[in-house]
C-alpha cells in the first residue's frame, strides 16, 4: 500500500499544490511558477538530447579514428599498436577489477576501507610520481613532481581529518548496513557498461595517437570530456536509484523495489541526472578551490582577504544551486536538479546541519578511493609501457589514471547514495523513529569545538 502511494506521489512534483483563489497577485505568481516549470522541463529535455547526441557523435568519431589508425599503422611504422593497446586495455580491465573489489571491501568492512583509503591514496600517488620521474622526460618529471606534491598534501589532509574518522566510519556503517536488494547487480552492471565504453574510447584514442596531427589532439580532448560526462552520468544514475530506495526506507521504514527505482530513473529523471552530472563536478572544484584559497590567504592581507571572501561567497552560492545531496530529491520527488539542490540545502540550514555537511568525509573518501584506484591503474599501464616502449609511457599512464578514477567512482556510488539518503531523510524529519543520536551528538560536538 505504501509503495503504491509513493509511486503515485512520484508522478506529481512536490511543487504542485491545490489551486488558490484567482486573485491578480496569485495569478501572476502562478504564471511565474508555470513558466519556471516549463523552462526547467525544457532544459532537462535539452540536456538529455545533447547528452545522447554526443554519445552518438563520439561513437562515430571513435570508429572513424580506429579505422584510420589501423590504415595509418599499415602505411607507416611510427605507431606500434601491439605496444600501445595491450597496456591501455589492461589498465581498463584492471580498473573494473579494482572497482569491483573495492566496493566489496567497503560493504564488508567500512571501518578498514576508510582508514586504508586515506593512507593508501597518498602512498600510491607518490608511487605514480616516482614512475613519472623514472620515465625521465621533461614533461614526465614535471608531472612526477606535481604528483609527489599532491601525495604530500593528501598525507597532511589525512592527518588533519584523522579525528573525524570515527564519525565517518559510524555514519557509513549505519547507512550501508542493509543495502537495497539487487544493489550488487546494478553496481556490477554499471561497471561492465563503464569498462565496455572505456574500451571503445581507448580504440579511438589509439587511432588519434597513430596519426598524431594537431586536429587529433582536439579529438582526444573531446573523447576524454565525453568519458568524464558519461561516467558521471552512469555514477549518478546509480546514486539516484539507490538513494531513492534508501530514503524511503529511512523515512517510512518501507522496502521499495530497486528495479522500479532504476526504471523510473531511466524513464523520467535522466534530464536532471545529466544536468547534475555536468554541474556538480564544476561547482565542486570551485568550492574546493575557494576553501584552499581561504586557508592560504587567511586574514594576513585585507585586499586578498576581501577577494577570497568574495570568491568564497560565489562558491557557496553555486554549491547551493548544485550539490550531490540534491540527487536524493531528484529521485524521491521527481524535481529538477537545481530546485532539488536548493531545497535540500535549505532543509540542512533549517535543522542546523550545514556545519555537519561541510565536515562530512564521505565525499573525500570517495574521491581518494578514486585517486587510489586511478594510481594503481596508472602503475599497471605505465610500468608495462615503460618496459615495452618508453615513449608511450606518459600518455598511457595519464589515460589509465583517468579511466581508473572514473571507474572507482562508479563503484562507490551506492555507499555515497546511502549516506546522502540518510542525511536528507534526517533533515526532512529529525524525529523519525529510524534515527538514533548519531547526527545530533555530532552536531553538538562540532558546536562545542567551534566555541
Amino acid at each position: 500500500m505504501l509503495q503504491t502511494s509513493i509511486m503515485q506521489n512520484f508522478q506529481i512534483t512536490i511543487q504542485e499544490q491545490k489551486a488558490p483563489p484567482p486573485t491578480n497577485r496569485v495569478q501572476e505568481s502562478s504564471t511565474i511558477q508555470i513558466q519556471a516549470k516549463v523552462a526547467g522541463q525544457f532544459m532537462r529535455k535539452l540536456f538529455q538530447i545533447l547528452f545522447y547526441c554526443q554519445l552518438i557523435l563520439i561513437t562515430i568519431l571513435t570508429v572513424f579514428l580506429s579505422i584510420r589508425g589501423v590504415v595509418s599503422s599499415w602505411r607507416s611504422h611510427h605507431f606500434h599498436p601491439k605496444k600501445w593497446y595491450p597496456p591501455m586495455l589492461a589498465s581498463v580491465a584492471s580498473s573494473g577489477l579494482i572497482a569491483l573489489t573495492w566496493q566489496w571491501i567497503v560493504s564488508c568492512n567500512p571501518s578498514k576501507a576508510i582508514k586504508a583509503c586515506f593512507w593508501l591514496s597518498p602512498l600510491l600517488t607518490f608511487a605514480v610520481g616516482i614512475l613519472f620521474l623514472i620515465i625521465g622526460s621533461a614533461s614526465g618529471s614535471a608531472i612526477g613532481v606535481i604528483a609527489i606534491v599532491c601525495a604530500v598534501i593528501q598525507s597532511l589532509y589525512t592527518c588533519w581529518v584523522n579525528p573525524r574518522f570515527e564519525y565517518a566510519i559510524k555514519i557509513l556503517s549505519i547507512s550501508t548496513a542493509f543495502p537495497p536488494a539487487k544493489t550488487t547487480f546494478f553496481v556490477v552492471l554499471s561497471i561492465i557498461v563503464g569498462v565496455v565504453y572505456s574500451s571503445l574510447l581507448v580504440s579511438g584514442i589509439g587511432g588519434a595517437t597513430a596519426t598524431g596531427t594537431g586536429l587529433d589532439i582536439l579529438f582526444k580532448v573531446l573523447i576524454l570530456l565525453s568519458l568524464a560526462w558519461s561516467m558521471q552520468v552512469i555514477k549518478n544514475v546509480v546514486l539516484v536509484t539507490i538513494s531513492r530506495v534508501k530514503y524511503i526506507n529511512f523515512a517510512y521504514g518501507a522496502d521499495f523495489c530497486t528495479g522500479i527505482a532504476f526504471r523510473d530513473t531511466n524513464k523520467h529523471l535522466m534530464g536532471s541526472v545529466i544536468i547534475g552530472s555536468a554541474l556538480v563536478p564544476i561547482f565542486g572544484v570551485i568550492r574546493g578551490s575557494s576553501r584552499t584559497i581561504s586557508l592560504v590567504v587567511g586574514d594576513a592581507d585585507e585586499f586578498l582577504f576581501s577577494c577570497a571572501d568574495c570568491y568564497s561567497s560565489v562558491a557557496m552560492s553555486l554549491g547551493t544551486l548544485g550539490n550531490r545531496w540534491g540527487f536524493v530529491h531528484v529521485g524521491v520527488y521527481n524535481k529538477g536538479f537545481v530546485q532539488a539542490s536548493v531545497d535540500t540545502w535549505d532543509m540542512f540550514r533549517m535543522v542546523g546541519m550545514e556545519m555537519l555537511i561541510d565536515s562530512d568525509l564521505t565525499g573525500a573518501f570517495c574521491f581518494l578511493s578514486g585517486i587510489a584506484g586511478a594510481a594503481i591503474c596508472a602503475l599497471v599501464g605505465g610500468i608495462w609501457t615503460l618496459a615495452v616502449h618508453k615513449s608511450y609511457a606518459i600518455e598511457v599512464s595519464i589515460y589509465a589514471f583517468l579511466f581508473g578514477y572514473f571507474m572507482c567512482r562508479v563503484a562507490l556510488a551506492w555507499p555515497q547514495a546511502c549516506v546522502s539518503a540518510y542525511y536528507v531523510a534526517y533533515a526532512d524529519n529529525p524525529q523519525g523513529p529510524r534515527f538514533d543520536s548519531t547526527i545530533p551528538a555530532r552536531i553538538q560536538e562540532l558546536q562545542r569545538h567551534q566555541t
